[in-house]
């Protein structure tokens, strides 16, 4: 039986990770991220593929295009999960199980980050805890999987 495939998804500012506002996002940088989310996967038995966009229409096809190839998607749309309509509705309609993660908890920074068009379309977010967030987010979407509620 082949491993359970989950594409993890980073939108805006992401590949900026270590760089700015440490304050608010650490220190870790992006690349440390998918290493530590590499090292978890072969733990967990998931294959993982990834992708950063800047670009919200990329993030949007590559929803579409992962549709039959994995079985979810850990996402953390950045900026876009205040703002973008587009990507909900991509979230929803490529039918895949979503898990979206923030390394920072939107609720206790400024007022406009407390909406996010994604979490109503996501199985569930997991914000706040750093680096962790991802750890925590891929971990659930595998026992999701695991429990057969595949998209």
């Amino acid at each position: 039986m082949p491993l359970p495939r989950v594409l993890i998804l980073n939108g805006p500012n992401l590949h900026a990770l270590g760089i700015r506002e440490p304050e608010v996002y650490g220190r870790i940088t992006l690349q440390e991220v998918e290493e530590r989310l590499r090292a978890l996967a072969a733990e967990l038995h998931v294959e993982v593929e990834f992708l950063h966009s800047d670009h919200e229409g990329v993030l949007i096809d590559a929803l579409y295009q992962a549709r039959g190839r994995v079985h979810g998607v850990v996402l953390n749309p950045g900026g876009l999960t205040h703002t973008s309509v587009a990507l909900r509705d991509a979230v929803r309609g490529a039918g895949l199980p979503t898990v979206e993660v923030h390394v920072s908890n939107p609720h206790s920074r400024e007022s406009f980050r407390h909406l996010s068009y994604v979490s109503g379309v996501a199985l569930g977010t997991v914000q706040g805890f750093g680096l962790s967030s991802y750890l925590l987010g891929l971990r659930a979407l595998k026992e999701h999987l695991g429990r057969g509620s595949q998209a």
